[in-house]
Order: structure tokens, then sequence, then C-alpha cells
């Protein structure tokens, strides 16, 4: 892999808590990771396409295609990691803290283009939307249907994550404000730290707050503040040196089983019963727990893992991290935006009743139709956004260097006058 700055080995000195067996090489772009979030995107598709079909309880299979909402949980873990690890840096002086304001008008640019164009054609042209109040259409546009009663509208019903992930971009420099702190030897106690916010999160289904008919708390941040956490605990074991949690996640088998025996018990009633009955408080606490512990160890291997130091992100992951993984990874955001209102398409277009089974037909019918839509989306929409926000923040550097330079020779200027004189 090409040498970056984020390349260089962390000092002993720096480690944190987790053990001082070898040192951690920093990684940037980490590919295998897009080919994940495609697989998530797939994972939300199919069980999207399980309940509309009929195929989201009952059966044993039928219970593990509908907990494929799960894949939500890898989505989360995924933020978490990549937005939280230039603070993990920076608490042990390996980088500056990032600015908040360039955070945020990344998060902007990479969230709201292809969102709103999705929320706009879905609420126009999607016989299932026809209708919505103006507070839905507000609630829609501005990303927080989860606190509006009964907005969450046909073909958008999927963006209630989507509003959790926002809240969690709002609030991850807080976060970070509050653990400024904890820095040099002091940031050993981040990590104890994230998994206390965590078990403390895993409660939120036990508090009962007054909130009008139609609105479910269920589907607010604190309830899902372990599956972010996830993936910033792994964002924390990435500076340091390697201990006890990198070994772990060299031994790809056990993580793997692991994760299948979680995701077993997943499907069963202990994380709630199957379709949209909403859980009870302790089985909501144990599908949250569920999925902060899937997160953790399908990330873990990908992120800590040595193999890929040896031998290549490309060559350790070959499917992960292929042309199909990484071309679908990047699609994957506008899969996850298209994909239910396609579903919802596909039922009339192909004369196939919802509810009605036929699930492999409209699987696959609804599978390669998003991806011409997403792909054009991504295309059209998502990378001329993102290409544009890079312009601007070069534009806005030089014109920051030539100031800084400009107020740099004045002050020369200055005192080289007051000098002659």
């Amino acid at each position: 892999m090409t040498s970056t700055p984020d390349d260089r080995l962390v000092p002993a000195a720096e480690s944190d808590q987790i053990g001082t067996l070898a040192p951690v090489r920093l990684r940037g772009f980490i590919p295998s990771l897009e080919g994940m979030r495609a697989l998530a995107a797939f994972g939300v598709l199919t069980t999207h396409v399980a309940f509309q079909t009929g195929h989201a309880g009952g059966a044993v299979l039928s219970r593990a295609f509908g907990r494929l909402d799960l894949a939500v949980a890898v989505f989360f873990a995924l933020s978490g990691f990549l937005l939280w690890r230039g603070h993990a840096r920076a608490a042990r002086g390996l980088r500056p803290s990032p600015p908040a304001g360039r955070y945020y008008r990344s998060r902007v640019v990479r969230i709201l283009p292809a969102y709103l164009v999705v929320v706009l054609a879905v609420l126009w042209l999607l016989p299932e939307a026809a209708g919505v109040s103006w507070k839905g259409w507000l609630a829609n546009l501005t990303l927080t249907q989860v606190f509006v009663p009964l907005s969450l509208t046909g073909g958008l019903t999927h963006m209630w994550s989507l509003s959790v992930e926002i809240a969690f971009y709002l609030v991850l420099p807080l976060i970070a404000l509050a653990m400024c702190r904890l820095t040099g030897d002091r940031a050993r106690f981040r990590i104890p730290l994230l998994l206390a916010a965590s078990a403390l999160s895993l409660g939120w289904g036990f508090v009962d707050l007054p909130v009008s008919y139609g609105v479910n708390t269920d589907n607010w941040l604190p309830g899902y503040v372990s599956w972010f956490a996830a993936g910033m605990i792994l964002a924390e074991l990435t500076v340091g040196t390697a201990g006890r949690w990198h070994a772990l996640a060299q031994r790809r088998l056990v993580l793997l089983l692991v994760a299948i025996a979680v995701y077993a018990l997943s499907c069963t009633n202990l994380s709630g019963p199957p379709g949209l009955v909403q859980p009870a408080p302790w089985q909501y606490l144990l599908k949250t727990l569920f999925g902060a512990i899937l997160g953790f160890v399908l990330l873990a291997p990908l992120i800590l893992g040595d193999k890929a130091e040896r031998e290549g992100d490309r060559a350790a992951h070959r499917v992960l991290a292929g042309p199909v993984g990484l071309t679908i990874g990047r699609w994957s955001y506008s899969v996850f935006l298209w994909h239910l209102a396609v579903l919802s398409m596909v039922f009339p277009a192909f004369g196939i009743a919802p509810f009605s089974g036929n699930m492999p037909l409209v699987w696959v019918l609804t599978v390669v139709l998003t991806l011409l839509v997403s792909a054009a989306s991504y295309a059209l929409v998502e990378e001329p956004a993102r290409r544009a926000l890079v312009r601007w923040e070069s534009r806005r550097s030089q014109a920051s260097t030539r100031g800084a330079i400009g107020t740099a020779d004045s002050a020369a200027i200055t005192s080289a006058t007051n000098a002659a004189n």
C-alpha cells in the first residue's frame, strides 16, 4: 500500500491500555470496508424484500431474512469508526483535531444532495406517498421524521436510520469536546468511557417519554449509541500498540463463528417478534446488544487484522476489496436511498401482488433496478457534489494561505520601516 501520513508507527509511549505486543501501523483508506458497506446495503434491501413478499417471519429462513435489519448496525459502526478515528489520533498527538466546520460541510454534502433528490422524487411520483401533508413533507426534507408523528412515508420508511445517523453526525464534535482532556496518558480512559456510554444506552427501551402518538422513541439516537460506539472503539484500538483485541482480530474464523451465533440468537424472540411488532424493552435491549457485537466482530478483522498489512487489503480480502465490492460500496449510499422506492414500483410494474411470495424474483428485479438507479445517482449527484466541495475547500485554503502570506509581508514591511526609523 502506498505510504501516507497515516501510515506512521505509533510510539509505545502513546499506546492505549490494550497491551504492548507490537506497534500498530495506522492505515488510511481501507478498501474492504467499502465491500462491507455494500453487503450492509444488500442486507437492508433483502430484509425489506423479505417483508414485502411475506418472508420475514415464521420459518427459520424467513426469520433470518427478517433480522437482516441488523445490517444497519454495520452502517452505524462504520460511521463511528470512520468519523472518530481522526479524534482518536488527535488524542495521541498524531494529528490536529479535525476542524468542526470542515467536518459539518463534508457531512452535508455527503448526505443531503442525493437524499433530497430521492425525497422529492418519491413524494412527487410514488403513488404510496400521495396525499402526504405539508408536515410530512417538511419532516422528510429535514430528516426529522423520527420526531414527527406518522411522518414515515411509503418509499421512505427506512429513512428513520438516516435520521439517527444525522443526529450522530451533529453530536459527534460535542462528544469529542467532552473527551478533549483524555489525551496522552489519560487516553487510556477513552475506551472505558465509550463502553460505559454503550452500556447505559442499552437501557433506552425502558425510558418512558411523554411523546405524541405515532412517534417511536426506539428510533432515536440514544438507543443506538452502542452501534456507533462499536466503531468508535475500533478507531481507538487502531492507535497504540497491538494487544489482545488485535490478537483476537487475527482469528477470523473465531469471529465469524461469533457473528453467526449472535445472529442466530437475534433471529429468535430474544430480539422481539418478527415483522413490525414493537419489541418489549428487554427485547430491544438484547437486539441493540446483538447489533453492537455484530458490528464489532464483522469490522474488527478488516480494521485490526494484520493480514491486510502483510498482503495488502485487496489480496487479504479479495471479495470485499475487489472491483465489484469497491464499485457497489461506492454506490451503497444510493442503494440504501433508492431500494425501497424501487421495490414499491416492482410490484405493479411486473404484476406481482405484495405479500404473495415470489421473493427470489422480486429480489433479483429490485437489485438490478436499484443498482442501475444507484449508479446514475452516484455519477450525477453524489460524485459531482463531492468534487464541488473539494474544489471549494481548495480555493478556500488557497485564499487563506494568500491572506496569511499577505499579513506576514505587511508585518515584515512594518518592522523594516520601524527599524529604519
